[in-house]
């Protein structure tokens, strides 16, 4: 079995792929759906590594179309979560690599470059960022954050999150959307924000961070309350308490 100390110093070495100037751009599908020469070597170096320390695990990556799901462990990678963010010189963007264990994640990390935060977590024994413990804040829903999106790659369902944002506002501190899940998930296991909300996400976006969340002692689940799917695209919803989480979730509730 992998140890933390093995996979975070793999994780600090891929980001040596992804700290440049000199990645190409493609479109997957149109301007909003883009994919660089970094996530592609980042994702290749992991997945070489990663076989090299547990042989027989299985991959599910965002790039490349890799799903190797027929095994107990599994890998859930984003080489690089935030990747609009990434090409336009924005902080926001990390590496994700969480490992599942038959549904079940046991352990996660995210790894921001830019700004040197590496949250992560091992199931049981808490969540952390650079070596100090994290945990959420107690703040109520009248004085949170929420960091939220608007579904660039299924504008259909813009509408309704507009909704479901407006009325959060309306009740909350303030909004923030930053562009990157994983990210944005850390910040609320560490007490920078308290609320997330998106309709729809792959999850590769979620898998690691969720891990770091639920250890840090917040909440999460899918957008109809039930248990995130690691291996099929979900909404999330999550909260730094029980109680704001389900405010949360009932304001979504009220639109879809």
């Amino acid at each position: 079995m992998i140890t933390m100390t093995q996979l975070i110093r793999v994780v600090r070495d891929a980001a040596g792929l992804m700290v440049t100037d000199g990645f190409e751009i493609e479109q997957k599908e149109g301007c909003a759906n883009i994919v660089t020469s970094s996530d592609v070597a980042v994702q290749n170096f992991l997945c070489e590594r990663l076989s090299e320390l547990m042989p027989g695990a299985g991959f599910l990556c965002e790039e490349k179309d890799r799903q190797d799901l027929e095994h107990e462990y599994i890998w859930i990678i984003d080489p690089i979560d935030g990747t609009a963010n990434y090409s336009r010189g924005i902080d926001q963007c990390a590496i994700s690599v969480g490992l599942a264990q038959q549904g079940e994640m046991r352990m996660g990390v995210v790894f921001l470059p830019r700004t040197d935060e590496l949250f992560y977590a091992e199931k049981g024994k808490g969540a952390y960022l650079n070596g100090r413990r994290i945990h959420v804040s107690g703040r109520p829903f009248d004085d949170a954050v929420l960091c939220t999106a608007l579904p660039v790659y299924h504008k259909e369902y813009a509408d309704v999150c507009a909704r479901i944002i407006l009325e959060a506002f309306g009740q909350c501190n303030d909004i923030r959307r930053l562009g990157a899940c994983a990210p944005e998930l850390c910040y609320l296991a560490m007490g920078r924000c308290e609320l997330y909300f998106e309709y729809l996400l792959s999850p590769w976006d979620y898998a690691a961070a969720s891990l770091i969340v639920t250890e840090a002692g917040g909440v999460l689940s899918s957008v109809n309350g039930g248990r995130l799917c690691l291996t099929e695209p979900s909404g999330v919803v999550a909260a730094n308490t029980v109680t704001n989480h389900a405010r949360l979730l009932g304001i979504v509730a009220a639109h879809i």
